[in-house]
């Protein structure tokens, strides 16, 4: 990772220097707080790469010293620390995000039936945990449980500034390798999950026809007991242009249940949006989840081998267990890594987004 930061640096002092000659030639007050922004996320990661500097000078001190004394190697430890935690606040620098309020994300229990719907619950206590961890809250849009535990599906919206950042990786199929607690022969199967992450964007203008929507009302079942079965509150849209299709019935007021639903239809046209002008032909959820199919797959959890792996980046951690209780940054690091490579190979990283 150092290498990679090294070969960013020469970068960022070019175009420090390019951006100081923009602004003492402009007048445009727009075109100064778009560089002025820019500039600003280079030099933060000109002071960062200093700091990193600094502690590599002080492990080489305290290796010296842990020749004599052993105990200085639990500094050395603790500097190693402190630079991973300046190199991860630099790749988010470096990845910078829209401006986001926070990200639906919407995980479906796939093949493998029921061990899939409690496959489906894990990854939710996961990213429960991971968000929890990071100061993000979890507010359950809506939620489907089986008999034993698990979702056939569940929404959910996590908040916080830089929730999509992190989260955003974890679009796609998820495959589970273990016995199942409904297994009775002990042989390990392979079931399926699917995530999808879908950003809610702040200030941004999702022009919706009232008349392309399709609105009905029906009874909630499942939430809210004997009340909601007496009343009309769970609200399902249609925006027929699309075909995309919310539901929700958490709420026990209808006009709740129809502002969740109009908050998440805004997300996924959003990300419609984006896909299109990406040139991808299909939708935001399809080209994140696909079929649910195990061949799919971006990330296989094995327990009888106590093994992670993203097949993206083809990465293995021996941690299933601390990943499952909500670690993830081991894995998202190395995402963001990979993120950065390609940004260096395509040339557009110092664009305000």
């Amino acid at each position: 990772m150092i290498d990679l930061i090294e070969s960013i640096m020469p970068r960022v002092k070019k175009k420090l220097i390019e951006i100081e000659e923009k602004l003492a030639s402009t007048t445009d007050s727009k075109e100064i707080a778009k560089l002025s922004k820019i500039y600003s996320r280079l030099k933060e990661i000109e002071n960062l790469k200093e700091d990193i500097d600094y502690l590599l000078e002080d492990i080489e001190l305290w290796e010296e010293i842990a020749k004599e004394e052993p105990a200085a190697l639990e500094e050395i430890e603790k500097t190693k620390r402190k630079i991973d935690e300046k190199i991860s606040e630099m790749i988010s620098l470096l990845i910078p995000q829209e401006n986001m309020k926070g990200v639906f994300m919407e995980i479906r229990a796939a093949a493998g039936g029921e061990e899939a719907a409690l496959f489906a619950a894990d990854l939710y206590r996961m990213y429960y945990m991971y968000s929890t961890k990071k100061g993000w809250k979890i507010e359950i849009v809506d939620s489907h449980k089986t008999d034993l535990g698990g979702y056939k599906e569940i929404i959910f919206f996590v908040k916080g500034k830089e929730s999509y950042r992190f989260l955003k990786y974890e679009m796609g199929v998820h495959r589970v390798q273990r016995v199942p607690t409904t297994e009775s022969g002990g042989r390990i199967h392979t079931s399926t999950a699917t995530v999808a992450v879908l950003p809610e964007v702040k200030d941004v203008d999702i022009k919706i026809d009232p008349k392309d929507l399709k609105i009905e009302t029906f009874r909630a079942s499942g939430h809210g007991g004997q009340y909601v079965n007496k009343t009309e509150s769970a609200v399902r849209i249609t925006h027929i242009p699309t075909g995309i299709v919310v539901s929700i019935q958490t709420e026990r007021s209808q006009y709740q249940n129809k502002e969740m639903a109009m908050r998440i239809l805004k997300a996924r046209l959003y990300e419609l949006e984006q896909e299109k002008k990406k040139s991808e032909i299909d939708g935001m959820r399809r080209s994140q989840i696909g079929s649910g199919d195990r061949s799919e797959k971006i990330r296989t959890y094995n327990f009888p081998q106590n093994r992670v792996t993203d097949h993206r980046i083809n990465y293995t951690s021996y941690r299933l267990k601390e990943i499952l209780d909500g670690d993830l940054d081991e894995i998202v690091l190395k995402l963001q890594e990979a993120e950065v490579r390609e940004k260096i190979t395509r040339g557009d990283f110092f664009e305000d987004k």
